[in-house]
């Protein structure tokens, strides 16, 4: 049964709900099982170009939030605070402060 047809016996049951149809004629809402599955098959009949692809893509990703973040975006609160309600104490004067 394809997509189309369940949601239209969706829309169907759903109209006719007052003559005492149960919800369990309904469509069933995928699970994570369900999703897990729908996306492994599809990678897993990738061709070789596309996986490749997807490898050049999650390599960039990884750069962007890994190596980037150590290097490029320290810590600045706790290179300049020592504990956490300093911090705190900072964060809500910055937010609080009206630009000047």
């Amino acid at each position: 049964m394809s997509i189309c047809e369940l949601l239209v016996n969706k829309i169907e049951l759903g109209s006719r709900s007052q003559t005492g149809l149960k919800e369990e004629h309904y469509m069933k809402i995928p699970g994570l099982k369900e999703i897990f599955n729908f996306y492994n098959d599809g990678f897993r009949n990738l061709s070789s170009t596309s996986r490749k692809l997807w490898l050049i893509i999650f390599i960039k990703l990884f750069i962007l939030f890994a190596v980037l973040k150590l290097f490029f975006f320290p810590d600045f609160l706790k290179t300049k605070f020592k504990n956490n309600t300093e911090r705190s104490n900072y964060v809500i004067e910055q937010l609080t402060q009206p630009k000047r």
